[in-house]
């Protein structure tokens, strides 16, 4: 397969001989959109997802060419796929993305990446012993506004780094809901995967997922993946010690991710970073010379207004990937502010690690969980980010991972 061109000059259709054949699995919502993305770059040979008339319905939208699947592992043994989105509930991530790795596909996944710290830490072992490119679909570090609040803020734009705040937005409440009879086309009991065999709700499916704790991390992971992320990315360190608190739900057969909560970070290098699920949705860094607020809408403050006569020339933009602090901040031809698909496919070519690799969406989605598990336990915990662990807390220890279901456990593959 050979990709030729950077992303950014895709502007026709290339030769097929030229094209990677994609397969797309979890195609409602987001992983519609994701698929429909990867099209430019290559042809859509395969479609997979668990209810039927979402397989239908896009099986239809990319022609009467690819084959469908119920079980991504038929679509995984297929010869000619040679790249994988992911658009599934959370609770699949992980899994698919290590089968997909061990199949020997490229991923592009859908954020967040893992339901636990313990998946990421397998996750990365794969993708480093494999050699694959996984792309997550934290797409706010391919945006223009979001990346220019870290250049500033690591080019001192602000003065030394103090705090970060960052609104993500309530969750949703909701319930009792009504058991139903499972739907002909839905196969559920593929649907819960890992996740504990519990009697259908719609409400637990589809969209709403993410309102469960069995599934999903409530708004700590869901905005918390794209806002978290660029916080994270701007302090360039570590949290240390979270302190969390919430209330929650006690409503049979409803929504049980928390109502009310936040959370603070102290960091490594001594940066406090603050969560609320209440305010102007977005992220504050506050410097000893100013501060700057950036969202999908503005980035704004005093230093983002001296930038007309004092400017940010693009060449000097240093920030690209964040490797746990151990490889330098990158920057070149694989510059993902042209766009966060075609940063995947540049990185498929030359076999790079793209704007949002394994490592830096590991470690953001892994400040999202410790932010639960915090919010759990009640009080403050400490954690070591060379050693991921809790020294000496076994609950907040236990609180890395979650039991498997039967058939549906992951299996990494790797010695």
């Amino acid at each position: 397969m050979s990709l030729r061109q950077p992303a950014m000059a895709y502007t026709k259709p290339r030769m097929v001989s030229e094209r990677a054949g994609i397969g797309a699995i979890g195609l409602r919502y987001q992983g519609s959109v994701i698929a429909h993305k990867a099209a430019m770059y290559g042809d859509i040979v395969a479609v997979c997802d668990v209810d039927r008339n979402v397989r239908d319905t896009a099986k239809s939208a990319f022609g009467s060419t690819p084959k469908d699947y119920e079980n991504y592992r038929q679509l995984l043994e297929r010869k000619d796929v040679d790249i994988v989105t992911i658009g599934t509930p959370d609770h699949w991530h992980t899994k698919m993305v290590i089968d997909a790795c061990l199949a020997g596909k490229d991923v592009y996944c859908e954020k967040p990446l893992t339901l636990t710290i313990d998946e990421g830490i397998q996750l990365r072992e794969v993708v480093r012993k494999t050699g694959r490119v996984v792309q997550v679909g934290s797409w706010q570090r391919s945006d223009d506004r979001f990346r220019q609040a870290v250049e500033m803020v690591h080019q001192g734009r602000i003065g030394k780094l103090k705090q970060v705040d960052v609104v993500l937005g309530k969750n949703k409440t909701g319930g009792p809901f009504a058991q139903r009879p499972v739907p002909g086309n839905f196969n559920w009991n593929l649907w819960q995967g890992q996740t504990p065999d519990v009697p259908y709700l719609e409400e637990r499916s589809h969209y709403t997922f993410r309102w469960w704790y069995e599934y999903s991390g409530g708004q700590m992971t869901d905005w918390g993946a794209h806002h978290l992320d660029i916080a994270q990315w701007g302090i360039n360190s570590l949290p240390v010690e979270i302190t969390g608190s919430a209330k929650y739900p006690s409503v049979e057969n409803g929504f049980n991710v928390a109502v009310d909560f936040d959370a603070s970070y102290r960091y490594a290098n001594g940066v406090v970073m603050n969560v609320a699920d209440n305010g102007r949705n977005g992220i504050m860094f506050t410097g000893e010379a100013g501060r700057i607020f950036v969202n999908r809408g503005v980035i704004q403050g005093k230093p983002v207004e001296d930038l007309k006569r004092d400017p940010l020339p693009r060449e000097q933009w240093r920030a690209y990937s964040f490797d746990n602090l151990k490889r330098p901040p990158r920057a070149g031809k694989l510059d993902a502010i042209i766009n966060h698909m075609g940063n995947f496919f540049d990185c498929v070519e030359a076999r790079e690690r793209p704007v949002s690799d394994i490592e830096s969406q590991h470690r953001s989605v892994s400040t999202c969980h410790l932010g639960n598990i915090a919010m759990k336990t009640g009080r403050t915990v400490k954690w070591d980010p060379e050693a991921e662990t809790f020294p000496g807390d076994a609950e907040a220890q236990r609180l890395m991972k979650r039991d498997q279901r039967e058939g549906f456990e992951t299996d990494t593959g790797v010695a």
